[in-house]
């Protein structure tokens, strides 16, 4: 199953990249399974002389090893990459006239990044892959104009189960599969704990609720739960609406 879906991902990615007559794409390599599994997809797409990874670190929050795994994909997958600090990029922010919230300055690392992604886009002539999943994308757990950013999204028709499925049939290195995932917007931080649900229990209730089909007895608060964070986070995945007179 997992390999008609990674084949039929890669003929997707084909005919949009033939869609837009472009044929580069650039994607911002985190250290997570998402983006690697993002990075693997492409690769095979587009051929490993097309695709180019970013890796942006915050020195102050990401994680070393997540530094060192992504350059190690990327060299395993032989595609060119650049590793990008972006504290001077954030610290120019700290000049600004007004007090900023955590989640303010936790937020810009997604929007600092989404603009690098960019900036390496238009200079090159290349597509911005986002790296969001299914699971993510309902829940609305992304920075709206930083890492909900893209030209398109590979992997946002999976949930996370499936991500981690097809990592496993495209032999992604372990320590991908091992790993907590966390957005790394602040030290620390853990997806499941502040979605304050396990990726597992979303995945068996998402698929319910967007089908409209029975919640269990046992599961309808959860259910709830991801019902409001549906309904909450919709302006998230809808465009900016356009007011008329």
């Amino acid at each position: 199953m997992q390999k008609q879906t990674s084949q039929k991902l890669i003929a997707a990615i084909k005919k949009f990249f033939s869609s837009q007559k472009k044929e580069r794409a650039v994607v911002g390599l985190s250290g997570g399974i998402d983006s690697a599994l993002v990075l693997a997809l492409l690769v095979k797409a587009l051929g490993e002389q097309n695709v180019t990874a970013l890796i942006m670190p915050n020195t102050q929050i990401t994680k070393e090893q997540n530094v060192i795994d992504a350059q190690n994909l990327a060299n395993k997958l032989n595609v060119a990459h650049f590793s990008i600090e972006i504290d001077n990029l954030l610290h120019a922010f700290s000049t600004l006239p007004w007090e900023q919230t955590p989640i303010a300055r936790a937020n810009l690392n997604a929007r600092v990044r989404a603009l690098i992604l960019y900036n390496f886009a238009n200079s090159t002539n290349c597509l911005v892959a986002g790296t969001g999943n299914k699971s993510e994308f309902y829940m609305g757990y992304f920075t709206k104009y930083g890492d909900g950013a893209a030209d398109f999204f590979p992997i946002g028709s999976l949930l996370k189960k499936e991500v981690r499925q097809l990592a496993l049939e495209l032999d992604l290195p372990q320590e991908f599969l091992q790993k907590v995932p966390s957005a790394e917007l602040w030290s620390d931080q853990a997806d499941e704990k502040e979605m304050d649900i396990s990726y597992n229990e979303l995945d068996e209730l998402l698929p319910l609720i967007l089908e409209g089909k029975k919640i269990p007895k046992s599961k309808q608060e959860l259910a709830k739960k991801i019902k409001k964070a549906i309904a909450s986070t919709e302006h998230k995945r809808t465009p900016a609406p356009i007011l008329t007179i």
